[in-house]
């Protein structure tokens, strides 16, 4: 049986390559949560505003284009 001689401390598949993932898997949690606080800022500012829906539902028919007006409306 060949016997491994490639044993390095700081080869890719060593420490090395430990700290690469380390530091790649805290940068992507970094831009996450400063994308989602950029997110919840965003919204806090700019709410839903339900009042499109649950107005008056007289007029909406079961089958009629004219219901897009009382369907979600995204915030301005």
């Amino acid at each position: 049986m060949a016997e491994n001689t490639k044993r390095g401390v700081f080869s890719l598949s060593g420490v090395t390559g430990m700290l690469i993932a380390t530091v790649l898997l805290l940068a992507i949690l970094g831009v996450l949560t400063v994308w989602g606080l950029m997110v919840q800022q965003a919204s806090a500012t700019n709410y839903y505003d339900p009042a499109p829906i649950v107005g008056n539902l007289d007029n909406v028919k079961m089958n009629s284009k004219a219901n897009a007006d009382y369907a979600f409306q995204d915030a301005k």
